[in-house]
């Protein structure tokens, strides 16, 4: 792994790192992409310094606080512009759920959380950000090695995509990890999901908001989405017979009954107890407070392929709720 100090000053270009250079020449002979036009567009990416800052995680021991994260995402200058999105789209958010089977609510909630409906798409040339993360990840990250190899596929990915569509490169702009459009996709998620939902003959997940609607559904049609199953259920806990440990072994990945989870002192409201598939126990830490708890479905679960966090999955969910419940407030 290259340090990042080889790539630090303000004007030094990938042109100047051989082993970018070596992976633009692997990259174009695998893809069967034109070979200076590969080495030209990693060669003028610049290092931005602050990217390998901004995706280390917390400090150890860092606590977590599920209120403070849901008070970022749920506020009502967010809520005011979901009802003014879902307002402008209502049919194509309809379409979409009937079509992909995932409610309205979830995709409003996750273009919420992501972008504020368009309005923060991020400002960073994606081409640089991607580069930056392939070549320079931080080797103080836990997942060095596994993080820097998914950011070296998302810059193939990423160049195919210009190449095929015949973008330049340089002109799409996203967030500090390469993600673009309402929906944040990554440049992997873009090719494999991303849809034409208007019918106008391409994908543009910037400035169609049908396509963003259409994507983000067939997104999680394809992560396993079940049509009309909840998200979660309230629980509580009996004492007596707790075994917090245990259900909290698989962390969020559902694999109990609900008579196990019941057996082993998490008590589930009616709906839960009736539900028939899997389910996990999902604690959201509160700082000093007792943390929260849900039982989650695979539906919770499948919100968490989009961002393997229960904190954003549940921030999506009550974004979504509220945007709900404001229109009907109306």
């Amino acid at each position: 792994m290259a340090a990042p100090a080889a790539a630090t000053a303000a004007a030094v270009l990938y042109a100047s790192r051989p082993d970018a250079m070596a992976l633009a020449d692997d990259l174009a002979e695998r893809r069967g992409l034109d070979r200076e036009w590969v080495r030209q567009a990693i060669g003028q990416a610049r290092f931005l310094p602050q990217i390998p800052r901004l995706v280390l995680p917390p400090p150890p021991g860092t606590p977590k606080n599920w209120r403070a994260y849901r008070g970022r995402f749920i506020d009502p200058v967010r809520i005011r512009a979901g009802v003014r999105f879902w307002d402008a789209h209502a049919d194509t958010l309809a379409r979409a759920e009937r079509e992909f089977g995932v409610p309205a609510e979830i995709i409003v909630g996750i273009i919420g959380v992501e972008t504020i409906y368009g309005q923060q798409m991020g400002n960073f040339r994606v081409m640089d950000a991607l580069t930056t993360l392939a070549f320079d990840f931080p080797a103080a990250h836990p997942r060095a090695a596994e993080r820097q190899a998914f950011f070296r596929r998302e810059l193939e990915q990423f160049l195919s995509l210009m190449d095929r569509t015949g973008t330049d490169p340089f002109e799409p702009r996203g967030s500090f990890a390469g993600a673009m459009g309402l929906g944040q996709f990554m440049p992997s998620s873009w090719v494999r999901h991303a849809i034409d939902f208007d019918g106008d003959g391409r994908i543009d997940l910037f400035k169609s908001p049908a396509d963003a609607i259409g994507s983000v559904a067939q997104y999680f049609r394809a992560h396993n989405w079940t049509p009309g199953m909840p998200t979660h259920f309230a629980v509580r806990f009996d004492a007596e017979r707790l075994k917090l440990d245990e259900l909290l072994a698989p962390d969020i990945l559902p694999t109990f009954t609900a008579a196990r989870m019941q057996a082993l002192g998490a008590v589930l409201d009616t709906d839960g107890q009736a539900h028939s598939g899997p389910l996990a126990l999902v604690e959201l830490q509160n700082g000093t407070e007792p943390p929260t708890f849900v039982a989650g479905t695979e539906n919770f679960y499948a919100i968490t392929r989009y961002n393997w966090s229960s904190y954003y999955a549940m921030a999506v969910i009550d974004l979504g709720r509220e945007v709900t419940a404001a229109r009907a407030a109306r």
